[in-house]
């Protein structure tokens, strides 16, 4: 068989392995599969750096399906070239505990590198992996040892353009001139509702050479112009590539190829079959010919070969630099080291009132040289988020510093720290206000999807920041973040309860956190009256009791946790058994065993109150039916911080009476 037939081979076995596949599902998406197949064929046979039986090897390329909807592109490329996704896995696409879901979701040991499918995450994530490349690669190559140098490489669709997130991430890539970013556009100007036309007229080119992007143009099933044009994409060092692809949607349905129709839809058995003729195909279900099969699986052996070389250039390596090799290992098995605990500040009361967020910024920078791994930064509120490492440098166009500028770009960052994240190698750590994790959400969640390894710094929590008003003021984001599975949100009372966040949070690898922190000032905590802020590890924990069986239980967080001690020292002065509970992360009070969250809140004490500058939405699991909740189920106002705290009830004054109310039931 001459290379020519062979590639239309293996390029029309993808073609049907993913109309067969959403046909059997009886739900999905052939059409993109269907046209992308030839540009993805000449990416994972002549340019993707991988080991199909390693998929873990830190050296390879990385594929990013921004365009997650296509799936079954994905599944048919990771099977052909000997992954780990069986031919019986593509027939079970989009069923119950599948390897194989409707649109990919993050399984580095079965080749699949981020989770995508909302549009645009995966082209801002890509960003990040190509951040982290430069950060690790200036962090360990020498001369003659480039032991990490591997290049992103992403298709994306007409949505993931459109998205806003994909234009704040490619701003961001064009400015730090991120070379190793080669993103093929699947440019087939179809979306749901029909023609792009309707919609997406500009000038697509010129918007990312407006960004300084390389951009060329190709047609969809010209093999060896694609071939071309990712190869000078490759010598392009100083700039990210988007190569626009005109591919056809569907293609080689007679019927459907070019349409709306083909997008989200099986084809039918009919057009299916009709499909297969046009092609030369036989009509078998998920029939792989031999031959295609023999050449697609040359990516085990090349994969092989290619870890292998990079194996003897790693070894020769450990002889020369061995101290930066033991460096390399602890980034790479996420390692602490020993001493980093005994850095972290201690804040006395006798020190004076101080800002978490500002107890934030000291713990960052008192560990940061323990923790060489750890990087990140703000979008464009540094000062505010108090997120910048004094002694170090920015990360830039020309070097990876570990201060990232992520400008006023909250939904990149969130995607961006996503991508760094996804090294393995790294911790990420990105601020904003809490108000403006909003613009992010999207990016958190599928960080929480991923359980990826991010930190996130959300400071000025609550009304407490005053004067800037109710468009700066959050009032439902923590309810709301708290609602997120698989996401710790931590919301410290004090300097020192902050240095226990960043502890969980940084010993914590296997999902994202979010600290929540104040901008105004918070007395620390005597701890020799109340209990250890090591309390916080476990969630919620007993700040401060009376002798015996309480008569009320008041839990608060944050910065109302002052307020809820204060009002227990009344209460107490009247002969009320009061305990304080502070509830500084609900999601970790929730995994301690049922006999510990039983001591804490005895269910023999109905009477509870909350306390807490946001919704009271959440609270009611904890308080019940005879508590009740002091907070905030409106927006704020524009006034000074006491003023606001005073009109919303929340103060000592009122705790204590609502709390009386409460005993009176």
């Amino acid at each position: 068989m001459n290379k020519t037939s062979i590639d239309e081979l293996c390029i029309n076995t993808i073609r049907m392995l993913s109309a067969d596949a959403v046909q059997k599902a009886n739900s999905g998406h052939p059409g993109m599969p269907m046209g992308d197949a030839a540009m993805a064929y000449v990416l994972w046979t002549k340019f993707l750096k991988h080991n199909p039986k390693n998929p873990v090897w830190h050296n390879r390329d990385r594929f990013v399906l921004s365009a997650g909807h296509g799936s079954m592109l994905l599944y048919g490329l990771l099977h052909l070239t000997g992954h780990k996704i069986s031919l019986e896995d593509i027939k079970n696409f989009r069923q119950w505990e599948s390897p194989t879901p409707g649109h990919t979701e993050y399984c580095l040991e079965c080749g699949i590198e981020t989770t995508t499918g909302p549009l645009g995450q995966g082209f801002a994530t890509g960003v990040g992996m190509a951040m982290a490349e430069r950060y690790l690669s200036d962090t360990f190559n020498k001369q003659g040892f480039p032991v990490v140098d591997y290049n992103i490489y992403g298709i994306v669709s007409d949505g993931d353009i459109m998205e806003g997130v994909s234009s704040e991430a490619a701003s961001l890539a064009g400015h730090l001139k991120l070379g190793k970013i080669i993103y093929l556009y699947s440019d087939n100007k179809i979306t749901i509702e029909g023609s792009t036309d309707i919609t997406f007229t500009e000038d697509v080119a010129g918007r990312f050479e407006a960004y300084n992007w390389h951009v060329q143009r190709v047609e969809g099933n010209d093999l060896k112009g694609i071939e071309k044009a990712i190869a000078n994409a490759k010598k392009e060092k100083n700039k990210p590539s988007l190569i626009l692809v005109r591919t056809h949607i569907g293609f080689g349905s007679p019927h459907k190829q070019d349409t709306a129709d083909v997008h989200g839809s099986p084809l039918g058995e009919e057009e299916l079959k009709l499909t297969k003729q046009k092609l030369g195909w036989p009509n078998k279900k998920f029939y792989i010919p031999k031959e295609a099969l023999t050449h697609m699986r040359k990516a085990v052996q090349n994969g092989k070969k290619a870890e292998a070389a990079w194996d003897n250039l790693f070894s020769r390596y450990r002889k020369k630099y061995p101290v930066l090799v033991e460096k390399w290992h602890a980034f790479s098995e996420s390692k602490l080291p020993e001493e980093w605990e005994a850095l972290l500040p201690v804040f006395k009361p006798a020190d004076g009132s101080i800002a978490t967020r500002s107890a934030s910024g000291k713990v960052l920078n008192a560990i940061a040289d323990a923790l060489p791994n750890l990087i990140g930064g703000s979008a464009d509120l540094a000062p505010s988020n108090n997120t910048h490492l004094k002694k170090y440098a920015d990360f830039g166009a020309a070097k990876g510093g570990r201060n990232i500028h992520f400008g006023v770009r909250e939904h990149a960052m969130g995607a961006v720290l996503n991508g760094i994240a996804l090294s393995r190698m790294l911790v990420p750590y990105g601020g904003t206000f809490l108000i403006f994790s909003d613009y992010m959400r999207p990016a958190i969640r599928v960080s929480a999807l991923m359980g990826a390894h991010v930190i996130y710094v959300l400071t000025h929590d609550s009304v407490g920041l005053g004067e800037d008003g109710p468009t700066h003021q959050p009032i439902e984001h923590l309810t709301s973040l708290r609602a997120m599975p698989h996401l710790h949100v931590i919301r410290p009372a004090d300097a020192n309860e902050t240095a226990e966040a960043w502890k969980v949070a940084l010993k914590d690898t296997s999902r994202p956190h979010a600290l929540i922190l104040s901008r105004q000032n918070l007395p620390v905590i005597d701890r020799k009256k109340h209990s250890s802020a090591s309390g916080l590890a476990k969630g919620g924990y007993i700040l401060s009791d009376s002798k015996g069986t309480p008569d009320i239980i008041v839990l608060a967080s944050g910065s109302e946790v002052h307020l809820a001690l204060h009002a227990a020292e009344i209460l107490r002065k009247s002969g009320t058994k009061v305990r304080v509970v502070n509830m500084a992360c609900f999601e970790l009070f929730e995994s301690q065993p049922a006999a510990y969250k039983n001591r804490v809140l005895p269910p023999a004490t109905e009477k509870r109150i909350a306390v807490e500058a946001g919704s009271t939405l959440g609270w009611y699991k904890y308080v019940g039916l005879k508590g009740e909740v002091i907070g905030i189920d409106r927006f704020g106002a524009s006034a000074p911080a006491k003023v606001i705290f005073e009109k919303f009830g929340l103060i000592v004054d009122n705790i204590v009476s609502r709390a009386n109310s409460v005993l009176k039931k």
